[in-house]
């Protein structure tokens, strides 16, 4: 390395990471990321999977993929304003639009891409944007995107929503005003109160927008948290991940016709980066098939997800308010939420630790995340293995 100013900054800050317990080790798997996993060599119950339905292993999904290479190719080969769009990304935007009760839908290289994309198409130095405090750091980067004056408001606080809401639009500085929302939020698994934001919105005419990332296929009977409410015609914006509860990989927008086609000439990932895959597309597409002709995946999700709730609650842990699947083990100190990780693991249980910056200081925990793929015996062994670790460690 050429600069010594850099080597020095680089070492002195991951060794300070390291000792303060929020340095990230990341765990290669061998094969796939199922309900069991394989990492050196050791078979693990996989409890920290966002494959909430198990499709990211599905036959039906790697039939039609494996197909898609052969008649598609392994590439799009442009971006979609050239000649990327094919037709399977047309078939795959129409599914989704159906599937979220929409006009329209436009699909992106990934979830993340999707707010960096669609948020700053539409809001910029001139607006401003509600954004609740325990939002995914991609909504937070595509609202500092967009230049856009951010408020901050407290979680789920609808009065200071709504003060908020009056003081920005009676402020006569911004000419729109946007409130943006996690659907479910992801480190705790609670659920935003749409109808309440809604109501808000209406009042002071808010452009609403929901990233929908670990509601769609969970909630809804799948088709997501704003489906849930009965909001589809009130939710302006739409946005989704295609790599959790589809299985695959990508994200999407999905409204009105004319903001998917706003965001087609206007956002820049759509404009400057190549289309996801032939074989992402139709396995995509034939995921929200399979989710809109049954339930049955869904219904096994929700099940194996209350089984492990009871389960860690019954043994003392702190499960928090969790609305959802996502289950998380809170610990509070970085360094002891490590430890904790590591013996779930050397037990045989892969539940990855969390600590800050993704959520805040001292509120360190192990997220868990049934699937509809995992098994009561899985679940049972997960279960076994937390109380020895709990009691171990005086945690429970």
């Amino acid at each position: 390395m050429s600069s010594k100013i850099l080597n020095n900054f680089l070492n002195e800050n991951i060794a300070e990471l390291k000792e303060r317990g929020l340095y990230n080790e990341i765990d290669p798997v061998i094969g796939a990321n199922g309900p069991e996993i394989n990492i050196d060599g050791k078979s693990l119950v996989n409890l920290s999977s966002n494959n909430y339905l198990g499709l990211a292993t599905d036959d039906r999904l790697k039939a039609v993929a494996k197909d898609a290479v052969d008649s598609h190719g392994v590439g799009a080969g442009a971006v979609r304003t050239i000649n990327g769009t094919l037709d399977l990304h047309l078939n795959l935007e129409k599914k989704l639009a159906e599937f979220k009760g929409t006009e329209a839908a436009i699909s992106f290289q990934s979830g993340f891409n999707c707010n960096m994309a669609a948020i700053s198409a539409v809001m910029d130095k001139n607006d401003a944007i509600l954004s609740d405090e325990l939002n995914h750091a991609s909504i937070i980067d595509g609202c500092r995107l967009s230049k856009a004056k951010i408020i901050r408001v407290n979680h789920s606080d609808m009065e200071d929503l709504r003060q908020k809401a009056k003081e920005a639009t009676e402020s006569g500085n911004y000419n729109k005003v946007m409130i943006i929302t996690d659907g479910v939020f992801s480190m705790d698994g609670d659920i935003a109160k749409l109808p309440e934001i809604v109501e808000i919105a209406e009042e002071f005419d808010l452009i609403t927008y929901v990233d929908d990332a670990h509601g769609s296929g969970v909630l809804g009977k799948g088709a997501g948290t704003v489906k849930h409410f009965g909001l589809q015609d009130k939710v302006d914006f739409q946005m989704g991940t295609l790599s959790k509860a589809i299985g695959v990989i990508g994200g999407y927008v999905a409204g009105k016709a004319n903001l998917i086609d706003w965001l087609k000439v206007r956002s820049r990932p759509f404009l400057f980066s190549t289309a996801v895959s032939p074989a992402d597309a139709v396995a995509s597409t034939r995921a929200i098939e399979l989710l809109m002709e049954s339930t049955e995946l869904n219904e096994k999700l929700w099940e194996n997800a209350n089984y492990l709730k009871a389960g860690l609650k019954e043994l003392g842990f702190d499960i928090g308010n969790s609305e959802t699947p996502i289950t998380p083990c809170v610990i509070g100190d970085e360094n002891d939420t490590q430890k904790f990780s590591r013996r779930l693991y050397e037990e045989g249980v892969y539940a990855k630790s969390i600590v800050f910056p993704t959520v805040p200081r001292g509120t360190g925990r192990v997220r868990n995340m049934p699937t509809a793929a995992h098994t009561k015996e899985m679940l049972d062994n997960a279960l076994k293995v937390y109380e020895k670790v709990g009691k171990e460690m005086g945690i429970i």
